[in-house]
This record gives structure tokens, C-alpha cells and sequence, in this order.
């Protein structure tokens, strides 16, 4: 499976801004979609993740309330919906699927496949 992400860009504290995720290839391996970022300087941390089938999601603590995830299953593609944006949320986005699993959706470990990254910028 083949992922794009997209959506990133500089916003101010505040603001919103919309990622996309597009699934191509063999997608029935994307099992569950998730999320990471990684901020200058930090590991790469667990954003969010949703499973394609059932809808389940599961946020990280520091986004709960302020990020929203969804799939568009006739265009294949993932989006992350982020508002209340902070300059503490500025860091590279990336999507990453797994085939089966749920219980581990925020270890990196369990993923198979990843997207490129898109920046995402808050200033203050």
C-alpha cells in the first residue's frame, strides 16, 4: 500500500488546517490508519488512529478535543482535521497504516507502510 500525504502548511495560533492521507495500492492492508508528528529536535509520536472498517478512533491525550480523524472510503483517503492549532503542534505529519492491528495503533512498530511527512507550522 502506497500513501500521499498532503494538507500541510503555516498557520497561526488558533487556526485549522486539513490533512490528507490518499491510500493506493493493495488497500485492504490498511487495516488501521493512524497518524504521527515529529517536532524538531523530538521522537516521532503517536497523533491519532482510525480504523477503516468500524470507524473506532483513539487520540493522544494533547490533541483529544482539538483534532478530529475520518476516512472517505470512496476516495480512499484519510484526513485529519486539526483546529485549536498551537505552536506545540508544529511538527511533521505523516499517515501510516498497518494491516490487523488496533490494540498497538500508537506504536510506530506495528505500522508497514508510511507516508512521505507534511509540515505543519503554528506560529504564535
Amino acid at each position: 500500500v502506497q500513501l500521499q500525504a498532503s494538507g500541510g502548511g503555516l498557520v497561526q495560533a488558533g487556526g485549522s488546517l486539513r490533512l490528507s492521507c490518499a491510500v493506493s495500492g493493495r488497500t485492504s492492508s490498511a487495516y488501521t490508519m493512524g497518524w504521527f508528528r515529529q517536532a524538531p529536535g523530538k521522537e516521532r509520536e503517536f497523533v491519532v488512529a482510525i480504523k477503516r472498517y468500524g470507524g473506532h478512533t483513539a487520540y493522544a491525550d494533547s490533541v483529544n478535543g482539538r483534532f478530529s480523524i475520518s476516512t472517505d472510503a470512496a476516495k480512499n483517503t484519510v484526513y485529519l482535521d486539526m483546529s485549536s492549532l498551537e505552536p506545540e503542534d508544529t511538527a511533521v505529519y505523516y499517515c501510516a497504516a498497518n494491516s490487523a492491528v488496533w490494540s498497538a495503533r500508537d506504536q510506530e512498530s506495528v505500522y508497514h507502510s508510511w507516508g512521505q511527512g507534511t509540515l505543519v507550522t503554528v506560529s504564535s
